[in-house]
């Protein structure tokens, strides 16, 4: 598990991001929820996340940059994610490896920074080879 704290930008702002490895889904606080899209789920979704047990109710569509190259995804939204290893600063989105693999998002912890070098030029969803 692979673990990188670092600033991204959502809607112009500067927001404390933990970008974690051993997390599949992607997570916001309610207060970067409210400057996004969001949609209320028709069932409540039980996560499990830092030990806490949550009831997920509203998603939201995740605009964001990091490292100043733009990334988006969709995102569960929690009244809280919790503080950093520190303890100081409050988490207020949390990337998970869904996200990181589909944009080519690498921590690296010893250096407590991002790799972003395989970050997609182009998303290739189909190639057709000749004709037939």
């Amino acid at each position: 598990m692979a673990r990188v704290r670092a600033n991204i930008i959502v809607k112009g702002r500067n927001r404390w991001c933990l970008f974690d490895t051993g997390a599949r889904n992607t997570y916001v606080v309610q207060e970067v929820a409210s400057l996004l899209l969001t949609i209320e789920l028709d069932k409540p979704q039980p996560i499990a996340l830092g030990g806490e047990r949550y009831q997920v109710k509203q998603g939201c569509h995740l605009t964001c940059l990091v490292e100043g190259l733009p990334v988006w995804t969709h995102a569960r939204v929690l009244k809280e994610i919790g503080t950093d290893e520190d303890g100081r600063r409050r988490i207020e989105v949390l990337i998970g490896a869904l996200t990181m693999q589909e944009w080519g998002i690498r921590p690296v912890p010893d250096e407590e920074r991002l790799d972003m070098s395989h970050y997609p030029k182009e998303f290739i969803e189909f190639l057709e080879v000749g004709n037939n």
